[in-house]
């Protein structure tokens, strides 16, 4: 990153997590926009809420999916993996990728929503609730699945505190922290959701929080549908924006706006910042520091999964060794997020 401009980080924001990408490009690109004190236009911030929840759902189902399989239930993995199918086609429309999307820019997104794109959506979280609804009926009351979870890879509050812990595994073991709600940014203040909190802080726990996550992440693309504003998507500064097509091809002025953004990068104030955003695994932050050049001079991610991982011995510490692997499972381990 510290050898390329600030846009052209964006694909490498993509492998930190690639199973819900968009969480991080957006996370990358609200923590310079911080740094510039830029603020986005409003449809911008509704679409950027609606593609993480997106990307959040398609995390969790995996996570849920992959559990199951690996503690022998292969129809839950298939039936996971189905549904989040179905929103992977939703994020290829609007970003037109399957996987790394690469998706916004610094001020606002790269492109709009497509043509009925919205109402898609909306009929593609309803096959979604049903499937996961089979995929909840499989495990939560299975024998099996109970025995490999419950009491298995505790962790308390105070330790997963100490370990560092966010997101999910956090908060199923009792600890209300959740940086959408903590320190909103975007629109996340104006939408009604909940926020689950565990009590035991097992891999049963674990497990619950992702299946109650999944149900509050469609009220929030519900809500944020229903109060889509029209308006642009990117802010009107040829100094941190492109040019519309026509302007560099029909004017000096764009030519030369959209040469310098290409060739020398957005010129971000010199600073430093600290922001982060809510993934799918936990608050993935952004440490960036510029020195008023188009590259950035130093950036550092603090994703969410290396605390996680680090936390494993002592939450296998005096178990079985099978217990390990629902444990694995149930922290979600992304190996872009620890190789960070």
């Amino acid at each position: 990153c510290e050898n390329v401009t600030w846009t052209q980080c964006l694909p490498y924001t993509d492998r930190l997590n690639y199973v819900s990408s968009m969480t991080c490009n957006l996370g990358f690109l609200n923590a310079v926009e911080k740094l510039m004190g830029v603020t986005i236009p409003e449809r911008a911030q509704y679409i950027r809420v609606i593609a993480s929840e997106l990307h959040r759902i398609c995390d969790h189902l995996t996570c849920i999916g992959a559990t199951g399989m690996e503690l022998g239930g292969f129809a839950p993995f298939l039936l996971g993996v189905e549904a989040r199918e179905l929103l992977w086609d939703r994020v290829v429309e609007l970003t037109g990728a399957r996987l790394t999307t690469s998706f916004g820019r610094v001020g606002g997104l790269n492109r709009d929503l497509p043509e009925g794109w919205t109402d898609k959506v909306l009929r593609t979280l309803d096959k979604v609730s049903d499937i996961s609804r089979d995929v909840i009926t499989l495990l939560s009351k299975n024998r099996i699945f109970i025995d490999r979870t419950k009491g298995t890879g505790i962790l308390s509050a105070e330790d997963a505190l100490d370990f560092g812990f966010t997101g999910p595994c956090l908060r199923a073991s009792g600890v209300d922290f959740d940086v959408r709600k903590a320190h909103p940014y975007w629109v996340y203040d104006q939408l009604d959701f909940d926020i689950p909190i565990g009590r035991n802080g097992d891999n049963y726990d674990r497990y619950l929080m992702r299946v109650e996550e999944i149900i509050q992440s469609m009220r929030i693309i519900r809500q944020a549908i229903a109060k889509l504003p029209s308006g642009p998507i990117i802010v009107d500064d040829w100094q941190v924006a492109l040019p519309p097509k026509p302007e560099v091809y029909g004017t000096i002025e764009g030519v030369i706006a959209h040469f310098k953004l290409v060739m020398e990068g957005i010129q971000v104030p010199a600073g430093e910042v600290y922001d982060s955003t809510e993934a799918a695994n936990g608050e993935f932050g952004w440490y960036l520091v510029s020195d008023g050049g188009g590259r950035p001079y130093k950036v550092h991610v603090r994703a969410p999964g290396f605390p996680m991982l680090a936390a494993l011995p002592k939450m296998t510490e005096g178990r079985m060794l099978a217990d390990l692997v629902p444990t694995f499972d149930t922290i979600n381990m992304i190996g872009g997020e620890v190789e960070q």
